[in-house]
């Protein structure tokens, strides 16, 4: 059983989805993906589902084949600013800001969202593995984020950040107890157990 085409026939749909809400460091980005109904994507799922190579392939399709799309992020310092659930809808309405033309319908992952502009929106929970627009969003969203962690890893080696992304593991609050925090990281998050003693 594959994921819904579209959620109202007839109209302009966009899937929008967010990665990175629960890491230590990091951005978190969203994406907004209006899918073209005539030239369908075969294999699309939650990004979570699928392996880095069928990300990275699926990618380069909706860019492709998509009708329009939009990627954007929001630092850590307007996470720690805004906090992580305003943040992540701040992503989303400037990815969808992003698409060409306006969509009629925005389904959303989740359970809640701030309305952008007009349009009406749709939260759905789990919806990027119910619907191909969001399932669309959510692989941008992912890949577009791990590149950014993959690429301030060089600059800051001692946290994992190629491979956990800035996720809460072992290995990264480990580096944060030996090397301290960066610029990355996100000061309203619990970083450490000992948090107190961190920034004295």
């Amino acid at each position: 059983m594959g994921l819904k085409r579209y959620f109202q026939k007839g109209i302009i749909e966009a899937g929008c989805d967010e990665a990175g809400r629960g890491c230590l460091a990091g951005p978190v980005f969203a994406a907004a993906v209006i899918l073209d109904v005539k030239n369908p994507i075969t294999g699309l799922d939650d990004s979570k589902k699928l392996s880095n190579k069928k990300r990275a392939l699926l990618r380069i399709e909706i860019e492709e084949k998509a009708l329009s799309f939009g990627v954007a992020m929001i630092t850590n310092k307007e996470i720690d600013q805004h906090n992580i659930l305003r943040a992540s809808f701040m992503a989303m309405h400037k990815a969808i800001e992003k698409l060409k033309g306006e969509p009629e319908l925005l389904l959303i992952d989740g359970n809640r969202f701030i309305p952008y502009k007009k349009i009406q929106h749709e939260c759905i929970v789990k919806g990027d593995g119910k619907y191909q627009s969001i399932a669309a969003a959510s692989i941008l969203a992912k890949t577009y984020r791990d590149d950014f962690m993959k690429h301030i890893h060089k600059d800051y080696p001692n946290y994992g950040w190629d491979h956990n992304m800035g996720y809460p593991t072992i290995e990264h609050r480990d580096g944060i107890k030996k090397f301290g925090i960066t610029p990355f990281h996100r000061l309203s998050f619990t970083l450490l157990n000992e948090q107190l003693t961190l920034f004295i």
